[in-house]
């Protein structure tokens, strides 16, 4: 491989990148731009505040269930293709939301944005492609990954002050557009921008090995559900939840047997990719199950439940941009830390971030200088993770299974999150009811809140014994490909 060539192919990649930035800001509104006007959401739909919950549940439910298949399609018939069909889903569903006439139509709309769950994943598999012939695979897909993850949560920052700004002053139905009309933009964007290439897998696609995946992550997720519904004590939740590990049981063996599986579970479960996946499923806790708590702590008011910051929506929006901001600065700097520390050092490095920033709430909870640096330690080890684990996954994947590997980094994310967020629905309600939660969150008790540090630093430092205990096996090709 000549200078000159690998010079060019990271121009080119730079042209690719560009238009998948597109993607990740469209990501960013979407995840930003909603999360201050959810009091408005709700009176515009004519909803109680806690009935907001429900749309957590199903946009979970839509993503666990989307992602295998929309995987499997991208190592089938192209990353392109997969990444088209996902941005018409989610375009088509946050369109549904600005012309719903009800809350079950708007809910319809508000799930089929769970699509955008296969953005990144199948963003960090073309660029994967793409630098197949650099000479710098490894290095310039994680470089990718940091510019893509950095821009997502940049945009996260700017979603969240547009929809502020601008909520009381025009209408709903024109609010909610904007997110809608960035990206339907966006895909026009990756329909012309992002070069078309032939999927690289065989075969078709395994119906049977998706029936059974989709029962079993449909009853677990459904059973998560019931345990937020009806609390802890619901024998239904727990059979529901029983079914559906059960379920798992027949999948792994016809996975096992078809030559083209919708899983390759034999290849989640090699060296090289089981430490990858369960980082993310732990990681998953902390990064989606843990928002909410900090946000309803953040506004409890110390002189009436004796802890709490007493904080207004202007400063919980204050702390999650901070909190955004440090997102943004772990995965820019990725690049480095990998070069100076390797791949598997510096995911430890991140978990263990993660877990103390979450463990500094134990002792330090009481004013906002202390909210402010615990969560900016946690936000320099998520926003690492983020960008390097479908990285990670990819590097250690062969060509054929990017996709899956990929896809699979945000789908176990994605159940690890879910159980927490019914975990800590628990911990933090009495009865662990979706239509009370955020009532009851507010006037939980600190014991709940602390709870809920510990599970989330807990999953973080899980983690990185997890990485430490791995094989040196599953890291030697990525660590080779950091210079």
């Amino acid at each position: 491989m000549t200078t000159s060539t690998s010079r060019a192919a990271a121009q080119g990649l730079g042209a690719v990148v560009g238009f998948l930035v597109a993607v990740e800001i469209a990501s960013g509104v979407l995840q930003g731009y909603y999360t201050p006007i959810y009091p408005q959401i709700a009176e515009h739909l004519d909803i109680s505040e806690g009935d907001i919950n429900w749309f957590e549940a199903a946009q979970l439910i839509v993503s666990a269930l989307a992602i295998p298949l929309l995987a499997r399609l991208g190592d089938l018939i192209g990353h392109k293709k997969v990444l088209v069909l996902a941005t018409a889903v989610t375009a088509l569903g946050s369109w549904i939301t600005v012309v719903a006439p009800s809350f079950t139509t708007f809910l319809i709309g508000w799930a089929l944005q769970g699509a955008a769950i296969i953005w990144l994943p199948l963003e960090i598999a073309i660029i994967h492609r793409r630098t197949r012939d650099s000479g710098r695979q490894g290095l310039l897909t994680r470089r990718g990954a940091a510019v893509l993850v950095g821009a997502l949560e940049l945009a996260v920052i700017i979603g969240a002050l547009t929809s502020g700004a601008i909520v009381e002053s025009l209408d709903m139905n024109v609010v909610l557009a904007v997110p809608a009309i960035v990206v339907t933009v966006v895909l026009v964007a990756v329909w012309f921008g992002i070069e078309d290439a032939p999927g690289e897998s065989s075969g078709g696609v395994d119906w049977t090995g998706l029936a059974l995946v989709t029962l079993a992550l449909g009853l677990v997720m459904a059973g998560l559900v019931l345990v937020r519904l009806e609390g802890a004590g619901s024998v239904r939740a727990w059979i529901v939840m029983l079914l559906g590990v059960l379920a798992l049981v027949p999948f792994v063996r016809h996975e096992r047997s078809v030559a083209d599986p919708i899983v390759d579970v034999d290849l989640l479960a090699s060296p090289s990719q089981w430490p990858i996946q369960l980082t993310a499923f732990l990681f998953g806790i902390p990064v989606l199950g843990g928002q909410i708590p900090l946000s309803t702590f953040a506004q409890a008011d110390p002189d009436v439940r004796g802890y709490g910051l007493g904080a207004d929506s202007g400063f919980v929006s204050t702390l999650i941009g901070v909190y955004v901001i440090t997102l943004a600065i772990g995965a820019f700097t990725l690049p480095v830390t990998t070069r100076l520390f390797g791949v598997r050092r510096t995911l430890i490095i991140a978990c263990l971030f993660v877990a103390v920033g979450y463990a500094l709430w134990l002792p330090f909870h009481d004013t906002t200088l202390q909210a402010i640096i615990n969560m900016a330690i946690a936000g320099l080890g998520s926003g690492a993770l983020v960008a390097s684990l479908p990285a990670a996954a990819a590097a250690a994947a062969p060509p054929e299974r990017t996709g899956i590997a990929t896809g699979m980094t945000n789908g176990t994310k994605v159940i690890g999150g879910a159980i927490a967020s019914s975990i800590f629905a628990i911990a933090l309600a009495s009865t662990g009811s979706i239509d009370k939660l955020g009532e009851e969150a507010a006037n939980a008790p600190l014991s709940g809140y602390l709870v809920v540090w510990s599970v989330c630093s807990g999953a973080a430092l899980l983690a990185a014994i997890a990485l430490m205990l791995a094989p040196k096996v599953a890291f030697v090709r990525q660590d080779e490909s950091v210079s």
